[in-house]
């Protein structure tokens, strides 16, 4: 599917002036997509009219953003700082803080709480009825990156800790893991069917991991490379930024500092399908809900210090069957 024509594809207009943190489509339709960036906003199109709807502004750079549901986002990010907005009625209000940057913002729907991971060891839950803080727990790194699947919830920190913690009883860990990768953590994503994630590294490498400890269950764990590119019989390496989970087919998405992305079968363990090459590093990825749209943050992210680059884009792109379902044996 690299070759397809680019009428599948458009730019969303108004994109941010600087680098792109997160892309995040609303919980039950494709109309709507959260963009959190380094030029401080938090913006929400409107993907079918291609219009930016609402757009508000954290007093440092925001390194993520989440729905609650289709009328209020929560973000985070250099501030320190918790943000709830009502994006009907524009009201915002900062929920709270952390010590240290707010790098991970996700909602769990079945235990309705917030969940933010911070620089400073931390992760905290918030009441959205409040709205209000409900505990802070201590981590045994920096948080990288956090997953929610079910009412687990799988944390990614510095030293290629991971955690999964059971959200309605924060009382202890469940599980203390090690990134099965040698290289620091870039991202981590649930499968929708709630027995596995994945994890992705700053070295070309994705690894499957599945929840249940059982030893004949981790069996079944496995890793591959991608994200690679041969130049002049030299093996180039770039980080794998970005996972985003297909809710139908349980097939996923991974976009890398390579400008490329690429969807996998984990079942049969193959490459679905491939787009043309993003004119720099994907930063984000997010399906909408059905499967039908995906999101592509195309940004750079500084992997060779201050150099010229492409502007800061989201592509919205149609996605088919061909490109996102397993193929059957």
């Amino acid at each position: 599917c690299g070759t397809m024509t680019n009428s599948s594809e458009f730019k969303l207009s108004q994109s941010p002036e600087d680098g792109i943190t997160a892309v995040k489509f609303g919980p039950n339709s494709s109309q709507f997509l959260l963009v959190s960036s380094w030029d401080c906003t938090v913006r929400l199109h409107d993907v079918t009219g291609n219009t930016q709807r609402v757009k508000y502004t954290h007093a440092g750079p925001v390194l993520d953003c989440a729905f609650q549901d289709m009328t209020h986002a929560w973000s985070g990010g250099l501030d320190n700082t918790v943000k709830l907005y009502d994006l009907n009625s524009e009201q915002e209000i900062m929920v709270g803080t952390h010590e240290a940057a707010v790098r991970c913002v996700e909602f769990c729907p079945e235990v309705n709480v917030m969940v933010t991971g911070s620089w400073d060891q931390t992760v905290k839950l918030w009441d959205p009825r409040t709205p209000c803080n409900a505990g802070s727990f201590p981590q045994p790194e920096r948080v990288y990156t956090m997953a929610v699947s079910g009412d687990r919830l799988i944390v990614g920190t510095a030293g290629r800790r991971v955690l999964v913690w059971d959200l309605r009883n924060m009382g202890y860990v469940q599980q203390r893991r090690e990134s099965s990768l040698k290289y620091q953590t870039r991202c981590i994503r649930a499968f929708p069917n709630k027995q596995a994630y994945v994890l992705s590294s700053i070295e070309g490498r994705v690894a499957v991991e599945y929840l249940d400890p059982n030893p004949e269950v981790q069996k079944k764990k496995y890793a591959f490379k991608c994200h690679r590119l041969k130049d002049n019989g030299v093996e180039l390496i770039y980080p794998v930024n970005a996972i985003a989970f297909h809710n139908v087919h349980n097939t996923f998405a991974t976009g890398g500092s390579d400008g490329f992305v690429n969807i996998w079968d984990p079942f049969n363990k193959k490459r679905l399908c491939q787009f043309h090459r993003y004119p720099t590093s994907i930063a984000s990825l997010a399906f909408s809900m059905d499967g039908s749209m995906i999101a592509i943050a195309s940004s750079y992210m500084y992997e060779q210090e201050d150099i010229a680059h492409p502007a800061d884009e989201i592509y919205i792109r149609n996605v088919t069957d061909a490109e996102t379902k397993p193929k059957s044996s």
